[in-house]
């Protein structure tokens, strides 16, 4: 790759939206947890629940599916909002929508309304959002100009995982230090990009994978760490970067990667924190393109369809 890494992840401001929006997350998550301790219509220990969302939102609920079912606290089930199965009953569903517009995440709090007790999570309650869901939990602290989804997701994460009893001070700690920090070069030299997780973490890979290709065009993937050995790791060689989100890494499947010639990324960082890394070198990376990091192509804020559709 021989595009220069701009110098703008060196400094603290910058005339990028998302690059300002990325640098105020630990900010953000504070204000998060904060936030959980009074949010009470967030579902309550041993209820059944399904989360909802679409594309970074979608992810966001996956990695806050898994780890209210691993600390115990109740069954939990993420659905992009459009697969929603209509005839399932839960006692409680969450949505989580930025915009508070999107089409899906609407349709299908009208069609369960009545039926199963809502809640959503948004940044902007101004929006149809609140007429439809029966509660909500405003993150206005974490709303953003960029069309690439940073805080508003890592937000809404950090108060989930506050509020499931997750210690999320490290992760903020651990953000602002890289932040600090330039991107690694010699991740930025790669061409392919794999992302991998387990439990909670496997939304968090997906979300980096999307990053990096909203934001630079980048060849990503993402999969469950162990589910990478069935089939992806042929793809493996000296341009890939395979990225252990959180550093997740099954060490015999560590060293299997690295006899592919792939750069492997597994570092014991809080996961969270380590999305921001994926963040900024997929902002990075798309700067040095010479691409809008602010408005990455085909892509609009809040995705609308039309009410006439079928």
């Amino acid at each position: 790759m021989n595009h220069t890494l701009p110098e703008v992840f060196l400094t603290s401001t910058s005339k990028s939206h998302v690059h300002n929006e990325i640098a105020s997350q630990p900010q953000c998550w504070r204000r998060a947890v904060e936030l959980s301790r009074s949010a009470d219509a967030l579902p309550r220990a041993g209820a059944r629940v399904a989360v909802i969302g679409c594309g970074t939102s979608w992810f966001v609920a996956q990695a806050y599916a898994a780890l209210r079912e691993q600390q115990g606290l109740g069954e939990t089930d993420a659905f992009a909002a459009s697969e929603f199965p209509a005839a399932r009953s839960y006692d409680r569903l969450v949505a989580i929508t930025r915009s508070g517009t999107t089409s899906e995440v609407l349709d299908l709090l009208r069609l369960v309304r009545g039926r199963i007790p809502t809640v959503a999570l948004t940044a902007d309650p101004a929006t149809p959002v609140a007429d439809l869901a029966d509660d909500l939990v405003v993150l206005d602290f974490a709303e953003e100009k960029s069309v690439v989804q940073t805080r508003f997701a890592t937000s809404a994460l950090a108060l989930l995982r506050a509020h499931v009893g997750d210690d999320v001070e490290p992760a903020w700690q651990e953000a602002e230090r890289l932040l600090t920090e330039p991107v690694d070069p010699k991740v930025a030299e790669r061409h392919q990009f794999v992302f991998l997780g387990q439990g909670w973490t496997v939304g968090l890979a997906h979300e980096a994978a999307l990053k990096m290709r909203e934001a630079s065009l980048s060849w990503a993937e993402s999969y469950p760490a162990m589910d990478y050995r069935h089939g992806p790791i042929s793809l493996a060689d000296e341009n890939s970067v395979v990225w252990f989100l959180g550093g997740g890494s099954p060490p015999r499947l560590v060293q299997e990667v690295e006899r592919t010639g792939a750069l492997v990324v597994a570092d014991r960082l809080d996961p969270l924190a380590d999305l921001v890394r994926a963040q900024r070198l997929a902002v990075a990376l798309g700067s040095a393109k010479g691409l809008d990091p602010d408005r990455p192509r085909n892509l609009d804020r809040s995705v609308v369809l039309d009410p006439a559709r079928p």
